[in-house]
């Protein structure tokens, strides 16, 4: 069994509103959500000692939400990830989107779902949030009713994700928090060991668009089938960091998509997900400018992020799943997080 409290986060300048917090709470884990972007703000774990940490970057007040920040722990959407040049066309129609990320648009543009108040809706075993996007934001067609929920079954932390539209749009809805096992404010990820299951990854241009090509994994830095140390990989093939799309299984079932592990701590999370891609990020922008919960530093590759999603800038790629959403369909994805000691 779950709890569920709720209590006031912070108030928004100006007027703009209160934002609540709710913490979930099983005898596994512990997670504090905000109604600012349905924000995921802190995710206690224990480790094989039974002692708790804090295991995803963020800020423990709303002030160091509403700065500029990369996104920790938010929902993104209407569309997650790069759309190239911030153009695409639907219908034969030209839409134009906000350049965020030169030369592209990304996670939404410049006010995205991250950047907003839902309203919320407690459950016996979790929270729903719900908002209306509408007609135009962000340059994007049609009204969108979107809802976020978070449920927490024992060791499992369950999101879901729906959307109706009122003219056909893209929608790409995933949860940007990211995770070090060994607590947060520890300096790296290298003792990680990550394993992802995908055959196949999506190789990307200089501005992070994908080319269009969809590469085997066998025989390069990304084949990720078998466990390895970060670290370690990093520096055995010369990479910056990761910041790539994995193709999963194109099944709309629930499947398996990733494991990490921290040895040290014995922390393990699995990823499964209905999801055709999960974006890997290893923090690679991070910088150590940002003061995060109990006085916390985030450099570079101080956390990772497991962004189940549809493949970046799909609408603009006939090759790559289909990301419109059409009046009279919903939009309907889970995530499955799971969290336990080995």
């Amino acid at each position: 069994m779950a709890s569920v409290t709720r209590a006031v986060f912070g108030e928004l300048p100006s007027g703009g509103g209160t934002v609540e917090k709710f913490q979930l709470q099983s005898d596994l884990l512990r997670v504090d959500i905000i109604s600012w972007g349905c924000t995921i703000t802190a995710l206690e774990v224990k480790d094989r000692q039974g002692r708790a940490s804090d295991v995803v970057l963020g800020f423990a007040e709303l002030e160091g939400y509403l700065q500029k920040q990369p996104y920790f722990g938010a929902v993104i959407g209407r569309v997650a990830n790069r759309i190239a040049k911030g153009t695409f066309k639907v219908d034969g129609k030209e839409y134009h989107l906000a350049i965020n990320k030169e030369p592209n648009s990304l996670h939404g543009g410049v006010r995205g779902f991250d950047k907003v108040l839902w309203t919320p809706r407690v459950l016996s075993n979790g929270v729903q949030f719900s908002r209306i996007s509408p007609d135009g934001e962000e340059g994007y067609p049609g009204e969108l009713k979107v809802w976020v929920t978070y449920t927490l079954d024992g060791g499992e932390l369950i999101v879901n994700y729906r959307a109706q539209a009122s003219q056909a749009t893209p929608v790409n809805l995933t949860n940007h928090s990211y995770f070090n096992l060994a607590g947060q404010g520890s300096p790296n990820i290298y003792d990680h060991e990550v394993t992802i299951e995908a055959d196949t990854y999506l190789p990307v241009d200089e501005t992070l668009i994908p080319t269009g090509e969809v590469a085997p994994v066998q025989g390069t830095a990304f084949d990720l089938r078998k466990p390895v140390e970060l670290g370690k990989h990093l520096q055995d093939f010369h990479l910056n960091g990761f910041d790539h799309n994995f193709c999963l299984k194109g099944s709309k079932e629930k499947h398996f998509c990733a494991r990490v592990h921290h040895a040290a701590s014995g922390r393990v999370l699995e990823v499964y997900t209905t999801q055709p891609g999960v974006q890997f990020y290893t923090g690679n922008f991070l910088d150590g400018t940002l003061k995060g919960k109990n006085g916390a530093v985030y450099p570079k590759h101080s956390g990772f992020c497991l962004e189940t999603q549809n493949w970046p800038d799909a609408v603009n790629q006939p090759r790559f799943p289909p990301v419109l959403l059409r009046p009279g369909e919903e939009y309907d994805h889970t995530t499955w997080c799971k969290f336990s000691v080995a």
